[in-house]
């Protein structure tokens, strides 16, 4: 599984705005500045949280974004579905290729499930409020 900047980028900005929630709606302007990342480019993965209503956007004077719900309510799992599409290691197992007819004689099947199942597992168990509280650089144990 490689994780692309849009998922990467996604995360930050959710503890970014975690970090900042008590201050009200927050411009994409300064996101952008804080997170070091483009405001055409960082406009993208936040529209795609405002329609999965994970955040609210709102334009103009006083606009800005602001969390939908606590942040420990979002697990990283959750995010980097919506921003990824898919958290599964190989693309038999990611829903979007069909069944596959080698499934019943793979002799790796079984493998991959049990991975795809330990990322998802590990990813779910991780919330955007334990990324915000967790001094930089620690390790999640599995």
């Amino acid at each position: 599984m490689l994780v692309s900047t849009k998922g990467r980028y996604a995360l930050r900005v959710m503890v970014d705005l975690a970090e900042h929630q008590g201050d009200g709606r927050i411009p994409l302007k300064q996101i952008a500045d804080r997170q070091d990342v483009s405001e055409k480019y960082l406009e993208n993965i936040l529209s795609t949280l405002v329609r999965n209503k994970v955040l609210t956007g709102m334009r103009g004077k006083g606009g800005g974004y602001r969390l939908t719900k606590d942040p420990s309510e979002f697990t990283v799992g959750q995010i980097l579905r919506l921003t990824e599409g898919t958290l599964a290691p190989v693309a038999c197992l990611n829903g979007t290729c069909g069944a596959c007819p080698r499934t019943d004689e793979c002799p790796t099947v079984g493998m991959w499930t049990q991975l795809d199942t330990l990322i998802s597992s590990y990813l779910d168990g991780v919330t955007i409020e334990d990324l915000r509280c967790a001094p930089r650089g620690l390790d999640y144990a599995i």
